[in-house]
């Protein structure tokens, strides 16, 4: 039987970051990349849990601007499951409302996987239910950067105002300047760090850490953590409760 709970706590944006599929795979005996397609799986999974909890925002980490250093076979099978996950989908997500949203650059990736990603873009850019975002090639420093130039260009032809440059203002140059900050950060597979993840984003996140490995990680893991959050005392350097 699955276990009742309520996310009393407000919770727009959630993160996670997928650690863990390849030492998945390791102890199963299994080659790493099938550590990756059972990490897929798991993606719709937490969509619905998301969608079950009202959390209208939900990003996933899924493959990072240092990534590229790994062997070029384990790319390509990532890369094949992504593509399967969208194929296999999309039309599940589209009819629930869910807006695909990619956050890095896709110049590098494939050019099959970046049609892919595309495609579920564009067909569900409509819908308002909820929000999947996918960090694809995604750094957070690099997003900075990108960021800062964007604001330098506009700055340049006239566009922007130094003096009207804040917090906020330079939020919109990020990659997806429309979500909310995120509320829940969370990482699978037992290592605590940020792995240069969403770092604007993640100012006054709640950073909850699990032994849990990603392909493992399912609706009593994503509730634990739940949980967990929902005992948090959100101060934002104040001293009074959230």
């Amino acid at each position: 039987m699955s276990e009742e709970f309520v996310l009393k706590k407000k919770l727009n944006h959630v993160a996670f970051i997928m650690d863990g599929n390849g030492r998945w795979a390791n102890l199963r005996g299994l080659p790493r990349h099938l550590g990756h397609k059972e990490a897929c799986r798991r993606l719709i999974e937490i969509y619905d849990l998301c969608r079950e909890f009202n959390i209208k925002y939900a990003s996933f980490y899924a493959f990072s601007t240092e990534n590229w250093n790994r062997p070029q076979d384990e790319i390509d099978h990532l890369m094949d499951y992504l593509e399967e996950f969208f194929h296999r989908e999309i039309d599940y997500i589209m009819k629930t409302g869910g807006k695909v949203v990619v956050s890095g650059d896709l110049s590098r990736i494939r050019e099959q996987t970046r049609k892919v990603c595309y495609e579920a873009i564009e067909m569900t850019k409509n819908n308002t239910s909820c929000v999947f975002n996918v960090c694809l090639n995604y750094g957070g420093r690099d997003e900075i950067v990108r960021a800062t130039k964007k604001f330098a260009e506009a700055y340049k032809n006239g566009e922007a105002k130094l003096e009207d440059l804040d917090e906020q203002a330079f939020k919109n140059y990020l990659w997806q300047p429309e979500m909310p900050d995120v509320d829940l950060m969370i990482r699978t597979s037992g290592e605590q760090r940020l792995s240069n993840y969403m770092l604007y984003e993640n100012a006054y996140a709640e950073f909850v850490f699990t032994d849990v490995k990603w392909p493992d990680f399912r609706r009593k893991a994503f509730i634990d953590c739940l949980k967990e959050y929902q005992n948090r005392n959100r101060r934002y350097g104040g001293l009074k409760n959230e």
